[in-house]
Order: structure tokens, then C-alpha cells, then sequence
């Protein structure tokens, strides 16, 4: 196996190869954003992005509501309607009533182009580099990189968005407290539930970002969107939204780019040395216009 493997090694390029390009189409239209720059956005109602919950996400990832195998004792499907759903609408009433959510967002659209693996995002007049990210590119297969599917450098600029969520610190403080107290139930619901609106969040802003991204020929990004949730939830829309620490764009460190590029002190979020967000109810992402922008491994 070792033999094999060092053979895989010396036949596939270095994840850093930029020597070629993949297939991606490199002509894609370029929509037009409301602004260049940054904007903040407090006090996004909880009803808003709670819509866009992950409930299975919810229940049997974060809950760990698993029904029982070979017809003894409960399904999934009867937790969900005897535990989930009435411990889910408990939670959202008493996270409200509490005054513990302080949903923020701040994003940005700005001119960018590709050079080889690399996404170079530009001042917003389009005239000076503000930062660059160096993305891994697939060995094999298409041989992907996320810097593909940005419009190359010597032409038209392309725009990318950029986004960073929260719902807040006082959550992480509310579920702090339930630990410190034993009440590892409340603990385990809260906490989970708080990481999946924070997920949900992210969606959401993701999705008003599709809707403000103005096409060419008339229509917004979003047009494509399909009209109900589980539609949303495959990511049957155009587009992707990537955050740092995933396959295709791994490497931590690059959030630091993200967090000052969007003044992300503003809506309370800091980064700690290990290059996580504090608090860690919160998620950043480059989001992708491109029409064949997917979720790949480069590896």
C-alpha cells in the first residue's frame, strides 16, 4: 500500500500546479452588485432566517433523535412530531423571550479577477489589490479550483461577494451558563440549535446576496432558486457559497483576509490565534456567482 501510494504521489501534480486551467467556462456573464465596499446589517429578524433551518440537521445531527431499528419503540419521523418539532418551537419562543439572539451580518461585493489558483479581489474602484487567496487545485478528475470560476486577469473584472454571519455572543454566554449549571439537555438543544441558525442565517444573507447580484440581460442570480426549502437545502441554486477549513478552499489562515477586509469587529466577531471565529455562532464565506460553481475536493 505504501509502494502504491508513492507511486499516486509522483504521477498526480502538487495541489499547487497552476500549469493548467480546468474546463469551467471562463466567458460567464458578470451581474452587477448594488455597491462596492462593505455594509453592516443588525437585528435581523429571527423569523427571517429561522425559515431556513436545517431541521434534520437539527434534530439528528445536532439532537441526535435517531429511531429505533427493527420496529421497536418510536421512528425518526414520530420523534420529530412527539420530541423535535414541539422542543424546536419551545426554543425559538424562549431564545425570543430571553433576548439572546443579536442576528448581524456584514458582507461586501468587490471587483476581482483569477491569476492561475489564485482569486485577487481589488480595491472597490477596481484599481489596486486588497488581498489574495491561493486555492489548492484538484490532482485529477476536472481538476477544479475555486479561482476558476472567477473571469481571468487581462479582460473584464468579475465580482465577488464576500460575508460574514453571527447571531451573536450573548447565545454562547446563554449556553455557557446551562453547562455550568448541569443542564446538559437545555446545553445540548441550545447549543446545537444556535449553530444551525447560525447555518440558517448564513443561507439566508446567502440567498439575498443571489437576489441583489443583477444580470446582464435583465433577472437577478437568485432567479434560478428553486421555491421550496429542501430545494434550498441541496443548493439547487446557482451559485455556492464556500467557507475557509473546506475542501476546496482549506486553509484557516485565509479567514484572517476575510475578517479585516470586512471589519468584522463591527458585528462583535474577533479571531482567535487557532484562526476560529469568536464566537463560535458565527461563519464566514466567499459566495460564487458561477453557474457551475459546486462543492469539490481538491485533494
Amino acid at each position: 500500500r505504501e509502494r502504491q501510494r508513492a507511486q499516486v504521489r509522483e504521477a498526480l501534480p502538487e495541489l499547487d500546479d497552476a500549469s493548467v486551467r480546468s474546463d469551467v467556462a471562463a466567458d460567464v456573464a458578470v451581474p452587477k452588485p448594488p455597491f462596492f465596499g462593505t455594509r453592516v446589517v443588525k437585528g435581523v429578524p429571527l423569523a427571517d432566517y429561522a425559515a431556513l433551518l436545517d431541521e434534520r440537521a437539527t434534530f439528528l445531527g445536532q439532537w441526535g433523535l435517531r429511531g429505533a431499528r427493527g420496529g421497536k419503540g418510536p421512528s425518526y419521523e414520530e420523534l420529530v412530531e412527539t420530541e423535535g418539532r414541539p422542543r424546536l418551537r419551545y426554543w425559538l419562543d424562549r431564545l425570543i423571550s430571553d433576548q439572546v439572539l443579536e442576528a448581524a451580518v456584514v458582507y461586501g461585493y468587490f471587483p476581482a479577477y483569477s491569476e492561475g489558483n489564485d482569486l485577487v479581489v481589488l480595491d472597490e474602484n477596481g484599481h489596486s489589490e486588497r488581498v489574495r487567496f491561493s486555492f489548492p487545485r484538484q490532482r485529477q478528475e476536472r481538476r477544479l479550483c475555486l479561482a476558476d470560476f472567477f473571469r481571468p486577469k487581462g479582460g473584464q473584472l468579475d465580482v465577488v461577494a464576500l460575508q460574514l454571519v453571527t447571531v451573536g455572543q450573548p447565545i454562547s454566554e446563554y449556553t455557557a451558563k446551562m453547562f455550568a449549571g448541569n443542564e446538559y439537555r437545555d446545553y445540548l438543544e441550545v447549543h446545537g440549535l444556535s449553530v444551525q441558525l447560525t447555518e440558517a442565517l448564513a443561507e439566508y444573507w446567502h440567498r439575498r446576496i443571489r437576489a441583489e447580484l443583477v444580470l446582464p440581460g435583465g433577472g437577478t442570480v437568485a432567479d434560478d432558486d428553486p421555491a421550496d426549502l429542501a430545494g434550498l437545502l441541496r443548493t439547487d441554486y446557482r451559485g455556492c457559497r464556500y467557507a475557509f477549513g473546506y475542501p476546496a478552499c482549506p486553509d484557516l489562515e485565509d479567514r484572517a483576509k476575510i475578517v479585516e477586509l470586512l471589519g468584522a469587529e463591527r458585528i462583535g466577531v474577533q479571531l482567535s490565534e487557532e484562526f476560529q471565529l469568536v464566537p463560535e455562532q458565527a461563519t464566514d464565506a466567499i459566495v460564487v456567482h458561477h453557474p457551475e460553481a459546486s462543492y469539490f475536493n481538491a485533494k
